[in-house]
Formats: C-alpha cells, sequence, structure tokens
C-alpha cells in the first residue's frame, strides 16, 4: 500500500508535470470557456479545490469500488498492478488530455470535438456511443443506490439530508462569501451527524401499489436527477460534490487507521486472498477480462464525458488541469487500492456465511469469491467492500453498526454525485447533437433532462417495477465503456500529431493498447450473447463494435494522411 501510494505522488510530481508541460503545455494566460462563456449555470469560473471535489466524485462513482472488488477473484496482484500502471500511463494522460482539448474547444464535449480533429461521420459515431453509455449508466446508478438503501437502511438519512447541507454550504460560501474551509468543516461535520442519526433511524422503504422498494427508490432518485441537472451548478451540483471529496480523504484516513490498528490488535489480520488465481470457477479469461472489469481505477471512458462535459465549463485557469484531470484520476485510483486491501484482508477478519457460520482468514475470502456467479453480483461487489472496510475501520473503536453505515453512505454519495453529473452530461450531448434549424425553446436544459430522465426510467422499468432493467444491458457496459476511452487516446494522438507534438507516442501506445483489449473483449461477448441467443445484445453490441472500428479505421487513415501531408 505504501509502495503504491509513494509512487503516485512520484509520478504526479514528475510524470503529471511532464505531460502538462512538454505535451499539453498548459498555459494559465490562456481563455478558457468558463470566464469566456460564463452563464452562471452550465459555465462558471469555479476554485481548483472546489472543482477537484466535483470532478472527483463525479467520476469515482462506484466504478472504482465494484471492479475492483470483483478483479480480486483473479488475485490481488493482477488487480493492484493494473490500477498503478493504467492509472499513472493511461487513465491520467486519458483524462488531462481530453479535458485540456475540450477546454480548447468552448468547453464541447468529446463527441463535438472529434468532428473537428476526424471528420463529421466520428462525431455522431462517438455521440452514439457515448449516448448509449450513459442512457445505461444513469439508470444503473438509480438502481445501485436503491439496492444500497435496501441493504443498508440506516444511510438512508444522511443521503438525503446531504442535499440541504451541501445547498447551505454553497450559499454561504458563494453568495455570502464566507470561508470555503470553515464551511466546509461544518458541512462535513453536520454529514456524520447524520450518519450516527441514520444508523438509529434506519429507513425501509414499503411496497408501494406493487411497485418494489428498489423500483420506488429508482424513480425518487431520477426525479433529483432532473432537479440537480437544471440546477446552476453552484447551487448543488459543486457543494454537494466538495463535500463527498471530504469524504473520501475522511474515508481513506479511517481505512489507513484501520490497518495500522488492526495489525496491532488482531494477530490473524493479513492479505488472505491468493496473489493471482488462474482458472476462478466460472470466471472469463483473465486477458484481456481484467482490463475490463476494472476500469475507473485505471482508465475509464466516462472519465472522458465528465472532462469534456462538466469539468472543462468550471476551470477557471488551464494550469489547473494538471490537478483536476492527472491528479483527480490518481487519486481515484489509490480509492481503488484501498478497496483491494479491503477485500482481500479486511474481508477475512469476518464473515459470516450464507448459513449463518462465522469465519475469517482464507476460508472467509473462499467463501465470498467461491465463484464468478457468487462475486459478479453488484450487491456482492458492495457487501465486499462494505465488509471488509468496516471490519477494519472497528479496529480504532467505532462501533459496527455506524462503521457499516458510514461506508453504505460513501458508496451510496459517490453514485449519487455521478447520477446527477451523468444526467447533466447526457443533456449536453442531446444539445449538442440537435441541428441549429431546431427552434431554441426545444433545446433548453428543462426539456432536454426531461428527455434524459424519461428514456432512463423506460429503461430502469422495462423489465418490472423493481426498477432493475438497466441490469439487461448491463453486460454491454464494461466493454463499450473502455471502447470510448480507447477511442478518446486516438482522438489524443491525432490532436497531438495535428500539432506536431513529438510526444504523441505516449497518447498512441495507450489508445493502441486499449483498443486490442477492448475489441478482443467485446468479441469474446459477442460470441457468449450468440451461446445464449441473446438478440438484443447481439445486435446492440455489433452495432458499437462496428461503429468503434470505423472510427479506428477513420483516424488511422486521417492520421497516416496528415503526417504525410
Amino acid at each position: 500500500m505504501m509502495a503504491t501510494f509513494i509512487g503516485y505522488i512520484l509520478m504526479y510530481r514528475f510524470y503529471g508535470r511532464f505531460i502538462s508541460k512538454k505535451i499539453f503545455q498548459l498555459k494559465p494566460g490562456n481563455k478558457v470557456p468558463s470566464v469566456e462563456l460564463n452563464d452562471g449555470v452550465d459555465y462558471y469560473p469555479t476554485r481548483k479545490e472546489v472543482l477537484f471535489g466535483h470532478h472527483f466524485a463525479s467520476i469515482a462513482g462506484t466504478g472504482p469500488i465494484v471492479g475492483p472488488a470483483i478483479a480480486v477473484i483473479w488475485g490481488w496482484l493482477p488487480a493492484l498492478i493494473w490500477v498503478f500502471v493504467g492509472s499513472v500511463i493511461m487513465g491520467g494522460v486519458h483524462d488531462l488530455g481530453v479535458l485540456v482539448v475540450s477546454l480548447r474547444n468552448q468547453g464541447k464535449t468529446i463527441a463535438d470535438f472529434s468532428g473537428k480533429y476526424i471528420n463529421k461521420q466520428t462525431k455522431y459515431a462517438i455521440f452514439i456511443i457515448a449516448f448509449l453509455l450513459m442512457w445505461i449508466f444513469i439508470s444503473i446508478l438509480g438502481m445501485i443506490i436503491a439496492v444500497i438503501f435496501d441493504m443498508f437502511p440506516g444511510s438512508v438519512v444522511p443521503i438525503w439530508a446531504e442535499i440541504p447541507i451541501a445547498i447551505w454550504v454553497g450559499y454561504m460560501v458563494s453568495q455570502q462569501g464566507k470561508s470555503l474551509l470553515k464551511w466546509s468543516v461544518i458541512g462535513v461535520v453536520l454529514m456524520y451527524v447524520t450518519v450516527v442519526l441514520g444508523t438509529y433511524l434506519p429507513i425501509e422503504m414499503p411496497v408501494i401499489a406493487g411497485i418494489q422498494p428498489t423500483g420506488s427508490w429508482t424513480l425518487i432518485l431520477l426525479v433529483y436527477a432532473f432537479i440537480a441537472s437544471v440546477l446552476p451548478v453552484k447551487t448543488l451540483l459543486q457543494p454537494r460534490d466538495f463535500i463527498n471529496s471530504h469524504q473520501l480523504f475522511i474515508m481513506m484516513a479511517l481505512m489507513f487507521l484501520g490497518v495500522v490498528f488492526s495489525a496491532i490488535r488482531f494477530p490473524e489480520f493479513d492479505i488472505v486472498a491468493p496473489a493471482y488465481v488462474a482458472n476462478p470457477p466460472g470466471a472469463p479469461d483473465f486477458f484481456p477480462f481484467l482490463f475490463i472489469v476494472v476500469a475507473c481505477g485505471a482508465v475509464s471512458g466516462f472519465h472522458a464525458l465528465v472532462s469534456s462535459g462538466t469539468s472543462s465549463k468550471q476551470i477557471s485557469n488551464e494550469k489547473d488541469s494538471l490537478m483536476i484531470g492527472y491528479g483527480g484520476m490518481l487519486t481515484e485510483s489509490a480509492l481503488s487500492v484501498f478497496v483491494i486491501l479491503a477485500t482481500v484482508s479486511g474481508i477475512g477478519l469476518a464473515y459470516t456465511s450464507k448459513n449463518g457460520e462465522l469465519l475469517s482468514g482464507l476460508p472467509a475470502w473462499q467463501e465470498h469469491y467461491s465463484s464468478w456467479h457468487a462475486a459478479q453480483g453488484l450487491a456482492s461487489k458492495v457487501q465486499a467492500f462494505v465488509i471488509g472496510s468496516s471490519n477494519m475501520i472497528t479496529a480504532i473503536g467505532i462501533p459496527r453498526n455506524i462503521a457499516v453505515v458510514i461506508m453504505g453512505v460513501f458508496v451510496a454519495s459517490f453514485a449519487g454525485t455521478s447520477l446527477d453529473t451523468a444526467t447533466r452530461l447526457e443533456r449536453y450531448f442531446i444539445s449538442e447533437i440537435i441541428p441549429e434549424k431546431v427552434p431554441v425553446k426545444f433545446k433548453n436544459r428543462y426539456i432536454l433532462s426531461a428527455l434524459v430522465v424519461i428514456t432512463a426510467a423506460l429503461l430502469a422499468y422495462s423489465t418490472g417495477s423493481d426498477g432493475k432493467g438497466a441490469l439487461t444491458l448491463w453486460p454491454l457496459f464494461g466493454a463499450i465503456n473502455q471502447l470510448l476511452a480507447a477511442l478518446a487516446l486516438v482522438l489524443l494522438t491525432l490532436y497531438l500529431r495535428q500539432k506536431n507534438n513529438r510526444y504523441w507516442l505516449l497518447t498512441a501506445l495507450p489508445a493502441l493498447f486499449m483498443s486490442v483489449v477492448t475489441i478482443w473483449a467485446a468479441v469474446h461477448n459477442q460470441i457468449d450473447f450468440f451461446e445464449k441467443n441473446n438478440i438484443l445484445l447481439i445486435v446492440i453490441n455489433a452495432v458499437v463494435v462496428i461503429l468503434a472500428v470505423g472510427v479506428l479505421l477513420v483516424s488511422l487513415n486521417h492520421f497516416f494522411t496528415k503526417r504525410k501531408n
């Protein structure tokens, strides 16, 4: 753990600064969209500390938790290596690069400026891929939070209490000019007061008019996403995400102390999982699926949407991009390291089997990770992290019931920030693709946000009243997400070549690697869909792969044509 964290610091200090100066040539004097196009709603110049909180909380979501929590089924070593190497070599460059290119194109999304650097057809191809990704993501995020509420009812009160707390903190700082540090502390303290309150006042949603609890929560959360999407960023988006970023650092501090105190208090505390497992029962091939399962902790296409969506519209100084883009990626990767530690060490302290037997050590880990089927479910992934992390922080002296709520709130809070950000991002994408001849009144944020939420609800309820319809398309999500990351890296390579930057290989090599592993995984998925005769997934996956391969071929031709010229 210490070795990886020292590695993050060194890579940020040396490699991060290198790519910011030599590759993307950040200059504090360059004009930024937040100042040029300031509208007080989406474009708004923001202090880098606050924007870091928004950016990190948005890209994190549940990605850096659920990915590593399942990837350790292949052993802790491959997951750890990919999380570290992927983030410092690929993910950080990807996030920073897309953010900078968007800054230099009026804060437009990756789909929009791909039309400038490649051609108009690729703009529509990337839009379709991104739209499908966001459609699934918004619907699944609502379901994830609903499942967490169902699993940990003590998290309900603090999650909803966080909204008025965030609005109040945002008002005092942005409108009243109060101290950011002071009011951040006040907001975080109030947040953890509600955590204790929620522990003793759990709320369980009943079945309402035949609608299952998860279905009711999903509907409520989508209504919240609509409201959050139309509000000015300074009202809710920024302050809530800023408070959530504090939650991250508090959680990481608790887990660090948990590791130290667990090692002192519990002689049995150790890494109980194997370093490498060649063939876990029922699991797909380690290569290429490790690089699909672990996305947000290493490199993720969703980050390109956040970087070129909300974050690029709020940066007040181009030089802040290093901290926001590269620093945000490395911080998220550090979170994944803690998740790995919780699922390979913390879970070994205490785990209750399905038949009620209390297990510890390797048997505890094997019980949870007995097979791919047992470990891959959403509830199983979240449960592995929550149990493992809460086991460790109880060593500090925090009561177990409160520790479980703290971790449940942490997961749900980050899923919530990604939900409202994703809804806003989908609105941006749709607004950019609508033809100019369409009347402006049909492009306003209320109509577009309603369209986003309604389509997500249709997917969520497509299979019944439990709101879990997005699970139908969920098998597509990992490969689509990583295909988008590959395309973003390809686009950065073309951007650098057009600028005659001699360091273009630093994006081209990651682009090549990601293109190969994601298309490989998508083909594996297609074979699996054929074997299961799943026509819907066969068709959608085929369309996505064809679009992605088409963009790659056009980009390759574009690259060599420009080079020849």
